[in-house]
């Protein structure tokens, strides 16, 4: 019997096409734009009654503040469930016409923010 059969099945990785039809949805957060017209979240530093009551028993904040740049607030604000990530890129594209490889920016951030549980496509 061959080994890859006992092994799960690799995740299939979406082609180009595929994941421009994606439509990203942020978490259910509290969030802002800050003075600066930028987006800050506020994220659980935990999920566990454990580590939220730990937090309250040493008297630290539950929560982080997550700082985005301007990509990246233009960005949040549009994963509404809604765009597509081809909507969103044109939306960024029109807002910031001379970044460079904003395509490849913008997909990594997404995957980034997925990994990290902020959003879900």
């Amino acid at each position: 019997m061959p080994i890859n059969q006992n092994k799960k099945a690799k995740k299939h990785l979406p082609t180009v096409d595929e994941f421009l039809k994606f439509r990203p949805k942020r978490i259910d957060v509290e969030w802002y734009l800050n003075s600066e017209g930028l987006v800050d979240i506020k994220v659980p530093k935990f999920k566990s009654n454990f580590g939220k009551s730990f937090c309250r028993v040493i008297k630290k904040e539950q929560h982080i503040i997550v700082n985005m740049d301007k990509i990246g607030s233009i960005v949040w604000q549009h994963c509404d469930g809604l765009k597509t990530v081809e909507d969103i890129l044109k939306i960024v594209i029109k807002k910031l016409p001379k970044e460079e490889n904003i395509d490849q920016r913008l997909f990594l951030f997404l995957q980034q923010l997925q990994s990290l549980h902020y959003l879900d496509f």
